[in-house]
């Protein structure tokens, strides 16, 4: 037997594949920031010697068996899955975009969901959180071990943009984008009342995102889109792909997004990386990645006046607006990857498979 060589095709070998089940609800390819968060990692596993694989749980079925190496539960999903846990169920880990009990649930449902929550959290050997806000709240707040904590703050990198689009502006002064969903905790009414109170030649906004989310918040949105005041001045473009997504960034001149729930807001960061001033109410996670007046502005919630105020202010101010801009691309380029990300994730995931006990 070549001794020699046997060693040297052993150290050759490439490492183990790490395989992570990921539990979720639903299918990943959902348009939120936590499936965004999801599909991200997953796209970068085999660059990590890794693969992710998906499972959808429901409350009566056992997402455990199909599960494979570790396990990583989605805080959406970890309410379903504390039946299922067994005491040797080996590496198990979570990923929080939300604090227990969820946010935006109603109050029974959050009583009911925070205490399995919190079940799930206290069993797993790692939580991963999405925010240095989340990561507080869930120690100081939520009692979980510090020690258990990591954050992994989600990449702020899109696709190279291929086509840039035609000017948004519409002949106003600016073109406004905001990113979301059309659900309450967005504010997505309140920017429109904000954006109603401009003079008609200031300001045409683009809205990307799911419009049927919250059909009847969604109806409402419709509704007061079609309105005389905001008819010809808001430009709904629907759910759309990455790439899609990172054009509109390109080409606007400004993000807003008056959001009341944002455990981290991806795409306050997008923006960021892009260049764009970044607005939104002073909550959630937002502080963190924005310095009022420095590369965007912050607003007390539920202000609209304070948010119409900044916007006519961007939309007539090109100096400062440029000046927003300069500071928000430096601050973008600041903020993690998703190669960090990924990273730091597959990183810490195969620590679990390494660590005795």
């Amino acid at each position: 037997m070549d001794t020699a060589r046997d060693s040297s095709d052993a150290a050759a070998a490439p490492p183990t594949p790490l395989v992570v089940t990921l539990i979720t609800r639903g299918s990943p390819e959902q348009l939120t920031g936590g499936y965004l968060y999801h599909r991200r990692l997953a796209e970068a596993a085999p660059a990590h010697g890794a693969v992710v694989e998906f499972v959808s749980a429901t409350p009566w079925h056992n997402p455990l068996r199909r599960a494979r190496g570790v396990v990583v539960v989605d805080s959406i999903a970890a309410w379903s899955v504390v039946p299922w846990l067994r005491p040797d169920q080996g590496p198990i880990a979570a990923i929080l975009h939300q604090p227990p009990g969820g946010v935006g649930k109603g109050r029974l449902r959050t009583a009911l969901q925070h205490p399995l929550d919190r079940a799930c959290y206290r069993r797993c050997d790692l939580l991963i959180a999405a925010s240095t806000a989340l990561a507080e709240v869930l120690v100081t707040h939520h009692r979980l071990p510090a020690e258990l904590v990591r954050v992994i703050e989600p990449g702020c990198d899109l696709p190279a943009v291929r086509r840039p689009l035609a000017d948004l502006r519409a002949g106003r002064r600016v073109a406004l984008l905001c990113v979301a969903n059309w659900l309450p905790n967005k504010g997505v009414l309140e920017l429109l009342e904000a954006v109603a109170e401009l003079a008609s030649d200031r300001a045409t906004l683009h809205l990307a995102g799911r419009e049927d989310a919250d059909p009847g918040y969604g109806a409402r949105v419709r509704s007061r889109v079609a309105e005389p005041d905001l008819r010809d001045r808001v430009i709904s473009h629907g759910p759309l792909a990455l790439d899609e997504v990172a054009a509109l960034y390109a080409a606007a001149d400004a993000f807003v997004l008056p959001s009341y729930v944002e455990t981290y807001g991806t795409v306050y960061g997008e923006a960021l990386a892009a260049g764009l001033p970044t607005v939104g109410w002073a909550a959630g996670n937002l502080p963190n990645l924005v310095t009022d007046g420095v590369d965007g502005c912050l607003v007390e919630p539920a202000d609209v006046d304070g948010l119409r105020a900044v916007l006519e202010r961007l939309s007539v101010d090109d100096a400062w607006r440029a000046e927003l801009a300069g500071a928000a691309l430096r601050r973008g380029a600041a903020l993690p990857t998703w190669s960090d990300a990924a990273d730091t994730f597959f990183g810490a995931l195969r620590q679990l498979t390494t660590t005795p006990g």
